[in-house]
């Protein structure tokens, strides 16, 4: 009996039709299940994450009614199973793994099949079934070989995507370039209820349920944030590897403790947590244990690249001086730490034991120095690595020692496209750069933006190793190879309402072994207003957008 599929989220309308019929065999090892399901359960389609030279994880979850304020999703209160194939065609007419996982209440019916034994650099496509129901597909990689140490890899990262400030459109742009991999650096969602974090002009679309504290909350928020068809689009196209920032559980959180006094937190951080994992293509070692989690990993490409992806809220001592901007003397004691010692051992003796080309770091908070003071009191913010810059300084000089060839930090966060030079001495302006940070904006948090003709923060005048500055939404697209790592700063110029094209604002290129940026493209956007005419105001509107409160 032929089996309807639903629309296939690819960009090729021709390989969307190409599976619309097919057979799947029920396996033996299904486990018992009576009553069949009234409605279509992929609402809120598929993924993929974590890839390995040998395998990576699928991901789905059923939810017929995605938004229920119980969290379950209008699942019925019973163990699920569902089937999977994995092919080397989008037709499906090479199947090449299929099987059966369980879809249990207890994880909300979240499935994750975690594959190993395929061959390196591949692309697959998969899809699951329940009953009479099939997914949409998704299609995904192995990486590359260990010893493989040529081709090109397109990577695109982005972060900060609030459901209530704009249409996803970012995430749909970013699907059409088809990417190889995709790093999201956190705030995947926001905690807020309705009417609480709103932008100038009111938000175009509101958050279903409260302000997320509990684990049914957490779960409705993840399901209306996976219900819109582009980040599903963008969830289909290629393997993700994702790291939460604060808003996955609540603004500026440092590892037990919260924003504001508040005495469940811990059970609050714990049932975040599980949703975060129900709803990521994560592997099993991420499986959250109360309120621990463990998610910094590295993922390796060939010896073309390492992403040393990186935990920065679990394990880091409190913002000094409450947080904010300050010229504060917690920024420099040796004795705090953005990352914990056990984490920055681990980084530090990646750095040493690595022999890739490109060693990057993927991570949530602004790395280099960012000094908002044209005077001699430096200040900074306490949120980023400027809060914590012993900490930083032992990062920095941990990859000069070790004589990392290429590193690369890439940061989400701040709502902005950014640009920098990393030094050993920021109050020295001719100290050699030892590295490069690549900021990329959000994909809809604080709303349209506007662009920066100049390319230039008015903070770069006595911070000049910030080499660029735009304030409009998008992602960065990358392209990596043994020579180079490009990147382009993608823009659109509006997110309140949806279909906005995509714009390249900027092209920049890291040479290899020749740390810092050449630009090598700059495209304002044709009749962009300039964000510098308010003049002093723009530093100000940039200090209110990362502290993150209305």
């Amino acid at each position: 009996m032929a089996l309807s599929r639903r629309t296939l989220l690819l960009s090729s309308a021709a390989v969307g039709a190409a599976g619309a019929a097919s057979v799947w065999p029920l396996a033996a090892s299904a486990a018992p299940y009576r009553g069949p399901l009234r409605a279509d359960p992929f609402t809120l389609g598929v993924a993929s994450g974590d890839p390995e030279h040998d395998g990576f994880v699928l991901w789905t979850r059923l939810a017929p009614t995605p938004l229920a304020d119980d969290g379950l999703g209008g699942m019925p209160s019973r163990d699920v199973p569902v089937h999977w194939e994995l092919a080397a065609d989008a037709r499906f007419r090479r199947v090449v793994r299929r099987g059966v996982a369980v879809a249990r209440v207890a994880a909300a019916h979240t499935v994750h099949v975690e594959l190993h034994g395929l061959p390196p650099a591949r692309e697959y496509f998969y899809r699951f079934k329940a009953e009479r129901y099939v997914s949409p597909t998704g299609r995904t990689r192995t990486a590359p070989a260990p010893w493989a140490s040529g081709g090109t890899l397109a990577m695109s990262f982005v972060s900060c995507s609030q459901y209530e400030h704009g249409y996803f459109t970012a995430y749909r742009r970013l699907a059409e370039d088809e990417p190889q991999l995709i790093l999201h650096l956190g705030d995947y969602q926001y905690e807020y209820g309705p009417d609480t974090y709103n932008i100038p002009g009111g938000n175009p679309r509101d958050h279903q349920g409260p302000e997320t504290v509990t684990l049914a909350n957490y779960r409705q928020r993840h399901a209306q944030y996976k219900s819109d068809p582009d980040l599903q689009a963008a969830h289909a196209v290629a393997p993700w590897a994702v790291v939460f920032d604060d808003h996955e559980i609540e603004n500026n959180w440092a590892d037990e403790i919260p924003e504001q006094p508040d005495p469940n937190f811990l059970a609050r951080r714990a049932a975040a947590f599980q949703a975060y994992y129900e709803n990521m293509p994560l592997r099993r070692t991420s499986i959250p244990r109360g309120i621990d989690m463990q998610l910094y990993r590295r993922l390796h490409w060939g010896r073309l690249a390492t992403f040393h992806m990186l935990d920065t809220r679990q394990f880091r001592d409190d913002q000094g001086c409450g947080d904010g901007y300050k010229d504060c003397p917690a920024a420099t004691d040796p004795a705090r730490s953005i990352t914990g010692a056990r984490q920055e051992k681990w980084l530090l003796d990646g750095f040493h034991r690595s022999t890739a080309r490109w060693d990057i770091l993927g991570q949530q908070v602004f790395f280099g120095q960012r000094d908002n003071n044209a005077g001699p009191a430096k200040v900074v913010s306490m949120d980023s690595w400027d809060g914590y810059a012993a900490s930083r300084d032992r990062i920095t000089r941990g990859w000069v020692d070790a004589g990392v060839r290429n590193p690369v930090v890439l940061t989400g966060d701040v709502h902005a496209h950014w640009a920098d030079e990393l030094k050993l001495d920021y109050t020295d302006p001719t100290s050699r750069t030892v590295g490069t940070e690549l900021v990329c904006s959000s994909i809809t948090s604080t709303g349209d933006g506007v662009d920066v003709p100049t390319g230039q923060h008015p903070w770069a005048a006595w911070n000049p190793h910030l080499r660029f500055y735009n304030n409009q939404r998008g992602y960065v697209r990358t392209t990596i190879t043994k020579d180079a790592m490009t990147a382009d700063f993608q823009v659109v110029p509006y997110v309140t309402r949806p279909g906005a094209a995509v714009h390249t604002r900027a092209t920049f290129v890291i040479e290899d072994r020749v740390p810092g940026l050449h630009q090598v493209a700059d495209n304002p956007t044709p009749g962009g207003t300039s964000a510098l005419r308010s003049g002093g105001d723009l530093g100000a509107a940039t200090v209110r957008q990362e502290s993150e409160r209305p």
